[in-house]
């Protein structure tokens, strides 16, 4: 069983945020820029939303291109769900699947301290089960 704290202290570099101040348009640009699914949208160091592809998505589909003038706060998903370190790998990915979210901040003491991705915890649960495999084909060839 590996908790949220260990999965996050094996990656590098910076959780790349936003504010609800900020013009969706410049919100976008980093998306694409950074080939990333979404931000989250930060009031110092509280976590207050999250700003993904399918807000942008969805907004467009409500108010057209005008989307891109308004600010994050108008069109991001808030309150963001959020998790703490010491939630195991598996319940977070549980609740993701429940939630239908694809991004989960860290919270600790109501600051962020990172930021996962569906992807980071799928790639985790299929190194888990690879290492399973290879164990079970190492007892088989050796009994």
């Amino acid at each position: 069983m590996m908790m949220v704290s260990q999965l996050l202290s094996q990656r590098q570099g910076e959780v790349l945020t936003c504010r609800s101040d900020m013009a969706v348009s410049e919100a976008a640009r980093i998306l694409a820029e950074r080939r990333i699914g979404a931000l989250p949208v930060m009031d110092g160091d509280k976590v207050v939303g999250i700003f993904s592809e399918r807000d942008l998505l969805y907004n467009i589909a409500s108010h057209g291109a005008g989307t891109l003038d308004r600010t994050v706060g108008k069109t991001m998903t808030s309150p963001a769900i959020t998790i703490d370190a010491e939630t195991d790998v598996m319940e977070a990915l549980s609740l993701m699947t429940r939630r239908r979210v694809r991004h989960l901040p860290v919270v600790e003491g109501g600051a962020m301290v990172g930021f996962l991705s569906i992807g980071d915890l799928v790639k985790h649960r299929v190194e888990v089960a690879e290492a399973e495999a290879e164990s079970l084909r190492n007892y088989i060839q050796t009994a």
